[in-house]
């Protein structure tokens, strides 16, 4: 999983400032690394490092940037961290015969390995593992006259999720994938364009919310405004952990609510798995909207039962086993005073390995909780996902080896539900056009 975040102004030649709280705005996608590039008059320089936004880019760095197009990235990619390195991380920019470009992209490019084994064969070097590395080298292969047709060409050929941004001399060019997958957005700051992978970010600089780039679009944006040049939709697969645990509840993605959709959820969860109970909690962050949904259904009060340490990362999305352990330790803390003596509903959005909400139920019980029922606002992950979901192999889901039963004891759990995939379905303001891969296999893109 990760965020971009880009912006094209007229006369702001300091666009790196805006972007960097961009950034900062969809921090929750990505905790591992942070780059940006900007383009000052045909110029492109750039930097990433290992770390938070504002870890990464210190007033200095900032000032440096110096132009009136900037792109930027942040990202959870495991292999930056196991490798100690940035090179895998992004903006990706390249120099080649037409010039120089940058790319950021969200995603993944299932066909990546057999394209780049063709360049490869034909002398092609590459520096990175970055599947967005194909798309810029495809690129610069196909540019003879023109860049849009080059982008065109470049996007029959690569297969999977994506939403990118490309900075060239002139122009931002974004696009989705046919199903889109993944979210990307448009706004505007004044005269000036911005995108956005969530539109939380733009809320975070001032923008204003334009729309959704399409599924299936190809968009330029330079001084003379937004422009579609390709429009080859398919049938809309947007990625149904989205709207369950990545995006923030106050984003909007192809028009869809997330808070709403969140709350519906939880409603939905309380007519199919209802249990008698004193309070209901949420698993901080992703499951206190589902949670408060579950409580308006069930007429059992909502309270806060779990303190998040806001100095700690998603244990989900760290990349060793080990050190998701610690996090879980750390990061989160039971309000004692309202879960002693109390039968206690705890609604997640997700469970993934089982290592969090197995803690969180020993947590709850060592600080007086009389019974600890757990709900989770979406079905048994049982897939790996290989289209950008960061989920883990088979053996290492817990729905992919266990039935309910067979989880609720061993996470130690006095009861355990899940929502259907019908009615995370019929939750949603738009109730069709999500893939349901993690549930049942269903991907809409084959692995290669």
């Amino acid at each position: 999983m990760s965020g971009i975040f880009g912006m094209i102004s007229k006369n702001n030649t300091h666009v790196s400032r805006i972007v960097y709280y961009g950034l900062y705005g969809i921090q929750h996608r990505g905790q591992v690394c942070a780059g940006m590039a900007v383009n000052n008059n045909g110029f492109i320089d750039y930097f990433k490092e290992l770390g938070l936004v504002h870890e990464v880019f210190t007033q200095d760095k900032i000032d440096r940037l110096m132009g009136k197009m900037a792109i930027g990235h942040v990202n959870t990619n495991t292999g930056i961290t196991t490798s100690n390195s940035v090179i895998n991380a992004q903006p990706l920019v390249v120099g080649y015969k037409r010039g120089g470009l940058a790319l950021v992209h969200d995603g993944a490019i299932v066909n990546y390995k057999k394209l780049k084994q063709e360049m490869e064969d034909g002398g092609a070097i590459f520096q990175s593992q970055l599947d967005g590395e194909v798309i810029a080298m495809l690129i610069a292969r196909f540019h003879k006259d023109s860049i849009e047709d080059a982008i065109i060409q470049t996007l029959g050929l690569i297969k999977g999720s994506y939403s990118f941004i490309i900075m060239t001399n002139d122009c931002i060019f974004a696009a989705r994938d046919p199903f889109g997958m993944k979210p990307l957005s448009i706004g505007k700051l004044g005269e000036d364009y911005v995108l956005s992978s969530e539109t939380c970010g733009f809320e975070t600089v001032g923008a204003k919310y334009v729309r959704d780039v399409a599924p299936g679009e190809l968009i330029a944006i330079d001084e003379n405004g937004v422009r579609t040049i390709q429009h080859k939709p398919f049938k809309r697969k947007l990625c149904f952990f989205e709207t369950i645990y990545f995006s923030r509840p106050d984003s909007l993605i192809d028009g869809e609510s997330i808070y709403l959709s969140r709350i519906e959820s939880g409603r939905e969860l309380a007519r199919q798995t209802p249990v008698d109970a004193d309070i209901v909690i949420g698993a901080p962050d992703s499951g206190i909207v589902a949670a408060i949904g579950y409580a308006e259904e069930s007429g059992i009060p909502y309270a806060e039962g779990i303190i998040k340490n806001r100095y700690v990362g998603r244990t989900f999305i760290q990349p060793t086993q080990e050190i998701r352990e610690m996090g879980v330790r750390i990061k989160l803390n039971p309000l004692k005073e309202n879960i002693n003596g109390k039968r206690v509903i705890l609604v997640d959005d997700s469970v993934v390995r089982g290592t969090t909400i197995k803690q969180t139920v020993k947590m709850l019980r060592d600080d007086g909780a009389k019974e600890v029922h757990i709900r989770i606002a979406s079905p048994p992950v049982k897939r790996h996902c290989y289209l950008g979901m960061d989920t883990p192999t088979e053996e290492h889901l817990i729905a992919a080896g266990m039935s309910v039963s067979e989880i609720e004891k061993s996470i130690e759990a006095d009861s355990l539900g899940y929502i259907s995939l019908e009615g995370l379905s019929n939750s949603m303001i738009y109730p069709s056009g999500f893939c349901t891969g993690c549930f049942n296999g269903d991907y809409p893109i084959a692995k290669e």
